[in-house]
C-alpha cells in the first residue's frame, strides 16, 4: 500500500488563489504601489490585487474569529477587558522583501470599510546597539537571534498584546546602521499591528527547569513567510547592495559610505562575500527553519513575483 503523504498547508497555484478574492474591491492605485514597494521589489498593481486582496479578506475573517473569542471571554468573565490588538508577523530572509509586504498590508488593511488603526513596527529596533555588539564580538553576527534583544521584544509584544494603550520601541536607523539613541517608535492602541522581522517565528530554547517562558510567536495571531530560493536571494541581495551603493551609500553620514568608493566588480564581490558568510548561515540556521511555523507562505520565483500560496489548515 502506498504511503499517505499528510502535509499540514493547502497549496494553491497563484490563479486559485486570486479567486479567493471573491468581490473584494482594490482600494490601492499605481502610484500607491510605486511609493509602498521596496529598492529593488518591482511588485505591481496587478500582482497585489491577486495576491495581497484574497489575503487581506482571510485576515478580515481571522480579525472577526479573534474579535468573537475576546467577546465571548469577557461574556464569560463578567467584564469588559481592554481591546487586544491583532498581530500580524511577516517573517523571511533578507532582501526576500519583507518591508514591501508588510508595507503593503497596512496600506489595504487601513482602507477596510471599518478603518481601522494599522500600525507597523520592525525587529530591528530590538537589535544590541552596535557598542554592545562590539563588545560581545557580534558585529559580523548582526541580524542573528543572539544580536536581539529578545526579552525586549517579547515584553513589548506582551505589553501590546495586554492592551497597554500606549507601547514603545527603540527605533534603528539603516543609515547609520544602529540604535538612534533617545528616540522610540510609539505604538498607541491599533486595531492591528504588523510586525516584521527576520527571526519572530523562532520558538528559542526551553528553559530545563520547566518554567513557562514566553517567545515573540506566542503573541502572533497570524504570520505570514515570504519564500525564496537561495540563488535568487543571493542575486537579489547582490542587486539591492548595488543599487545602495549608488544612493544611499553616498550620503556623508550613512555606516556604508566606504562602499561607495568601490568599483563596480569590488563591490559586487563584497556583496557575495556578505551573503556568503552572513546572510546565507543566517538564513540557513535560524530563518528557513521557521517556515513551517507560519500560517501562509509565499513563494516568490525569479521575477520576484509570487507564484505559489500555502495556507496552513485550521
Amino acid at each position: 500500500m502506498a504511503k499517505i503523504a499528510y502535509t499540514p498547508y493547502l497549496s494553491f497555484t497563484i490563479e486559485e488563489w486570486a479567486r479567493l478574492r471573491a468581490d473584494e474591491p482594490m482600494t490601492l492605485n499605481r502610484e500607491d504601489i510605486e511609493h509602498l514597494r521596496a529598492l529593488n521589489d518591482p511588485i505591481s498593481l496587478a500582482e497585489a490585487e491577486i495576491v495581497y486582496l484574497p489575503l487581506t479578506r482571510l485576515l478580515s475573517f481571522y480579525v472577526e474569529a479573534i474579535q468573537g473569542i475576546h467577546q465571548a471571554s469577557t461574556r464569560f468573565l463578567g467584564h469588559n477587558g481592554a481591546k487586544v490588538p491583532f498581530v500580524i508577523g511577516v517573517a523571511g530572509s533578507v532582501a526576500v522583501g519583507k518591508s514591501t509586504t508588510a508595507r503593503i498590508l497596512r496600506a489595504l488593511l487601513r482602507r477596510w470599510p471599518t478603518s481601522p488603526k494599522v500600525d507597523l513596527i520592525t525587529t530591528d529596533g530590538f537589535l544590541y546597539p552596535n557598542k554592545v555588539l562590539e563588545e560581545r564580538g557580534l558585529m559580523q553576527r548582526k541580524g542573528f537571534p543572539e544580536s536581539y534583544d529578545r526579552s525586549a521584544f517579547v515584553e513589548f509584544l506582551a505589553d501590546v498584546k495586554s492592551g497597554k494603550p500606549k507601547v514603545s520601541a527603540p527605533t534603528y536607523s539603516h543609515l547609520v546602521y544602529d540604535i538612534v539613541p533617545k528616540q522610540r517608535t510609539i505604538v498607541e492602541s491599533p486595531d492591528i499591528l504588523i510586525v516584521e522581522g527576520l527571526n519572530i517565528l523562532q520558538p528559542g530554547e526551553l528553559p530545563k527547569t520547566g518554567n513557562p517562558i514566553a517567545f515573540a510567536s506566542d503573541f502572533i495571531d497570524f504570520s505570514v513567510y515570504i519564500d525564496a530560493d537561495e540563488d535568487l536571494l543571493e542575486a537579489w541581495y547582490v542587486e539591492r547592495f548595488m543599487k545602495l551603493r549608488q544612493t544611499a551609500f553616498r550620503d556623508p553620514k550613512s555606516f556604508f559610505r566606504r562602499f561607495a568608493e568601490l568599483s563596480e566588480l569590488t563591490a559586487q564581490s563584497t556583496a557575495k562575500t556578505i551573503w556568503q558568510s552572513i546572510n546565507l548561515p543566517n538564513l540557513r540556521e535560524n530563518i528557513l527553519p521557521t517556515r513551517g511555523r507560519a500560517d501562509l507562505i509565499l513563494k516568490k520565483g525569479a521575477d520576484h513575483s509570487i507564484h505559489e500560496v500555502a495556507l496552513r489548515k485550521v
